[in-house]
């Protein structure tokens, strides 16, 4: 289904075929044809549909009714671009220069550490690129058809322009089709233009004047939609990629996903270590040169220390933090399918938000009631379901307790087509909201007490629908109307209002009170429909209104509040009208007083850099499309802003893609949307998002303590060697001790900091700036610190027990066990940069305790353990040295914890609220 096949060169045609080829239309100007003039151009007959002979030549040109994603790149291929990475490809400069150099131990620890992060994130992001197949889903694999007089059942990629195609109740619409018979028509276009409301369909051509937005197009029924109720015949006049679902599969085969934060942090961090590798390089042989050494020693040197200092741990960090971070995010029922995109939450500021389904629930809410003499209800719960009541004063109504509400209800439930099965809704939205009303009072079973004898349906032109019922006790009566529609319809009908049992005549006083109470309720963002009933037609009695709205989802409310307090801007972006959407927005906390909203119609107006300039101040985008989503995305990260996008359906599927983190709906999403995103929310909790920010954030932490570490230990260990070489001192470490202080660098205790609990108060914290690099001015002073006091402490060490120049055991002993233990001191100052260690608590990471236990025992089998002490050229230390040095180390820590102490001091009186707009708003 989803592959275009290629044509045969016999299959081709010639370019007089070509020329006379019927052409494929757009909707836009389909709909604004007679339906006479569209058959006319696509040369097709509408009652006896297509030849077989005519649907073969037109095949031949237009192909089949499905996309082409092209090829499939080699597993091999994906493979190999993990290495495109800088950092990769630093390790593997540093890996081949090693193996030149003779140091095969360096060389295979580099290749080790390459092969396991690029395979993880390999195996990780192997299925992340499906989006364009998953397309395909939604388009139905069979439809009816009429060709040569006969109805066919046929796959729906068969069809092709021109093809007469019928539709039913519960089918998908197989391609864009221009409707010339619609009988009570109504297709869910939800997925397509984020309309709540299905699109009631008619045949009559359309001014160009009010068909430029797809919704409005109504007598177009498009590819991938939904039938909910009525019949309709229509003629094809797009496929595949020539349909608007086509032109949504184009412009997202056209986005490319944006580089992640981290992922270009680590770009400059590559960049910084290669530059600082070759800086070490050219300062030990400028050195050694002016001290009248053999350059190329120097170089030898200078390249081993190079490579030496490049950490190739790092690479593994990250990925393996990452991946721990993707398995908590599935315990808190997100699935995120991109490593990076874990990290990218943190630096989130803007959340571009699909209204349907994604803040509400995209199920139709009966809210308020108010009955036509003057009784005004709240009506509680949401959804297709019984859960709720209804509340007039405070107290619950329930059955006939209050006849004036009862009447609506039953009006409501018995003029009703619609069926709610196990909370699913087989039919019009709109009426499964006044059956689940019905159930809130326990009156569901009303509609069963009467037999229909008649029924108008409701068409969008005459905008009501009437039956005439009679009780089953009493079927020897004439029967009674029942009405329901849109207010002005409904009030032709009505000579009486209801009040209170009574049918009094219905004054201009009363129609002025209704009036004023439509148009309080169509502010607040609801849709209102009016009732009446009565005996005799034409003289009906009203009997009031009731409001009904696509409600938020519980939660909502406060997780946007506690995102916008930690700087994260919310946008809303829909295809609902405006006061729809400034109503729900009003009720998130999205949208207050000095807020501004924007159309689609707007957006397209302007120019993507008009729009950057204005777009930080707009809270709500309405009647916006696919398009429209995509270009205010690009606005917003053109001015600098880490977009993340959530959606739910085939509408949003290009902007989830363009995005920075695109978040999919699990529940409500369709197939593509899940397959375009990055993250998908399992039980569709927008609260989620928070706990994927805090994730996020705590993630960069975790890898920015770790390079802290493994910085201030090298540049600490380069240094001692270093100066030991340049200045021709007795080296104070041998290379077995080097190799065991390399491995505690890129080992356990290293490696344990990736996974450091995230600190609770990290969501309330800005968010990171994307442009600042993983190795700031403050990390790097910590850094600078920290390698001075160990080689400082080191140095006092060597040379207290260098007192006879001579190097012995117990020297390097002494040396060694001190670069250890300042090691170990500094893994525990380095699991937070802002945190004291008496507040994170010793314990709290259990990972990080085991291994400096695990790193202690094995540094004292090294000094004590005879077999051991011969490899590394150590002797057996008393207790008073040990304590000796356990007091010199512990200094590390103590002064890493004053600076933290300095820095919390000062950024308290400094504070300052963010500069960036995005903090702003």
């Amino acid at each position: 289904m989803l592959k275009k096949q290629k044509l045969l060169p016999s299959q081709s045609r010639s370019c007089s075929d070509d020329d006379t080829m019927v052409p494929v239309l757009s909707s836009r100007k389909a709909s604004q044809l007679p339906v006479t003039d569209v058959a006319s151009l696509l040369q097709a007959d509408l009652q006896r549909g297509l030849t077989q002979e005519e649907v073969r030549r037109r095949r031949t040109f237009h192909g089949w009714n499905e996309f082409d994603i092209g090829e499939d790149e080699p597993l091999w291929r994906k493979y190999l671009s993990q290495f495109k990475d800088p950092l990769i490809l630093l390790l593997l400069a540093s890996a081949v220069i090693s193996v030149l150099m003779h140091q095969f131990d360096d060389a295979i620890s580099i290749t080790v550490a390459i092969i396991i992060v690029v395979t993880v994130a390999f195996v990780q992001e192997y299925r992340s690129e499906k989006s364009l197949e998953e397309l395909g889903k939604l388009v139905p694999p069979e439809c009816h058809c009429i060709r040569d007089g006969v109805l066919e059942h046929l796959l729906a990629r068969e069809l092709v322009p021109g093809d007469t195609v019928c539709l039913s109740v519960g089918e998908r619409v197989p391609a864009d089709l221009r409707l010339f018979e619609a009988t009570d028509l109504c297709v869910d276009e939800s997925s397509l233009t984020g309309e709540t409301t299905p699109c009631s369909k008619s045949t009559s051509p359309q001014p160009s004047s009010s068909n430029g937005d797809i919704a409005s197009r109504s007598n177009i029924a498009f590819m991938g939609t939904l039938v909910r109720c009525g019949k309709a015949k229509g003629i094809v006049i797009g496929t595949g990629e020539s349909s608007e679902f086509g032109e949504v599969f184009k412009m997202m085969q056209a986005e490319e996903a944006p580089k992640t934060p981290l992922q270009k942090s680590m770009d400059l961090l590559g960049k910084q270590l290669s530059l600082y590798s070759f800086g070490i390089i050219g300062v030990i042989m400028l050195v050694g040169w002016l001290q009248g050494k053999r350059i190329l020693d120097m170089f030898t040197i200078g390249v081993s220390l190079a490579v030496a200092a490049i950490p190739e741990g790092l690479p593994i960090v990250v990925t393996v933090t990452l991946a721990l971070g993707v398995m908590r995010m599935v315990k808190k029922r997100a699935i995120v399918k991109k490593l990076p995109i874990v990290e990218t939450l943190g630096c989130c500021n803007v959340i571009c938000s699909d209204k349907t389904g994604t803040l509400t629930k995209n199920e139709m809410t009966v809210t308020q009631l108010f009955t036509s003499d003057g009784l005004h209800a709240e009506v509680t719960g949401v959804g297709y379901n019984g859960a709720g009541e209804v509340l007039l004063d405070g107290e619950v109504v329930h059955g006939f307790s209050c006849p004036s509400i009862s009447k609506i209800v039953e009006v409501g439930c018995v003029c009703n087509d619609s069926v709610i099965r196990n909370h699913n809704l087989l039919g019009r939205p709109t009426e499964g909201a006044l059956i689940a009303l019905a159930m809130k009072m326990g009156l569901e079973g009303v509609q069963q007490e009467y037999i229909r004898l008649e029924e108008n349906p409701f068409t969008s032109e005459q905008k009501w629908m009437s039956v005439r019922c009679v009780h089953r006790t009493q079927q020897d009566k004439g029967g009674v109307f029942y009405l329901k529609g849109a207010y002005e319809q409904v009030l032709r009908f009505c000579s009486t209002y209801n009040s209170r049992g009574s049918a009094l005549p219905l004054t201009h006083q009363q129609r002025e009170l209704y009036q004023q109470q439509l148009s309080y309720m169509g502010t607040a963002g609801l849709r209102v429909l009016a009732f009446a009933s009565g005996g005799q037609w034409g003289s009906l009695t009203f009997l009031g209104l009731v409001g009904i709205i696509d409600p938020p989802r519980s939660g909502v409310k406060e997780a946007v509040g506690t995102l916008i307090s930690s700087g994260v801007a919310v946008k809303m972006i829909t295809g609902d009208s405006q006061e729809t959407a400034v109503s729900i927005a009003n009720r998130l906390g999205l949208y207050s007083k000095g807020s501004q909203s924007l159309s689609g119609e707007e957006v397209d107006r302007l120019d993507l850099q008009q729009l950057s300039h204005i777009v930080s101040r707009v809270s709500v985008f309405y009647r916006a499309s696919p398009r429209h989503k995509l270009k205010i995305v690009k606005s917003l990260q053109n001015i600098g802003a880490v977009v993340a996008m959530t959606g739910d359906g085939v509408n949003d599927a290009v902007a989830l893609k363009a995005a920075d983190i695109g978040v999919a709906m699990g529940q409500t999403g369709t197939d593509v949307c899940k397959e375009a995103a990055d993250m998908i929310l399992v039980d569709d909790d927008f609260q989620t998002i928070m706990s994927a920010i805090e994730e996020g954030k705590g993630i960069y932490n975790n890898i920015k303590n770790f390079v802290r570490f493994q910085l201030s230990t090298s540049i600490a260990a380069l240094t001692l060697i270093s100066l030991a070489t340049l200045m021709n001192f007795p080296n104070p470490l041998n290379a077995m001790q080097i190799l065991w202080i390399n491995i505690i660098m890129d080992g356990p205790p290293a490696q344990s900091l990736g996974v450091e609990p995230v600190d609770r108060d990290v969501i309330c914290k800005p968010p990171r700036n994307v442009r600042d690099s993983i190795i700031t001015r403050s990390l790097i002073v910590k850094v600078l610190v920290s390698s001075f006091i160990i080689v400082c402490g080191t140095l006092f060490v060597f040379w207290r027990e260098l007192q006879d120049n001579v190097i012995t055991p117990r020297d390097t002993t002494m040396t060694f066990t001190c670069f250890v233990f300042f090691d170990m001191f500094n893994a525990l100052s380095s699991r937070s940069q802002t945190r004291m260690v008496h507040e994170l608590g010793l314990c709290s990471n259990r990972a990080f305790c085991f291994s400096v236990l695990a790193s202690i025992f094995g540094q004292l089998l090294v000094i004590y353990f005879p077999p051991l002490q011969s490899v590394f050229q150590t002797e057996s230390l008393s207790l008073f040295d040990l304590l000796f040095l356990v007091s010199l180390t512990s200094s590390v820590c103590f002064v890493s914890e004053l600076i933290k102490k300095v820095e919390r001091l000062r950024g308290g009186a400094e504070k300052t609220p963010p500069t960036d707009f995005f903090l702003d708003v």
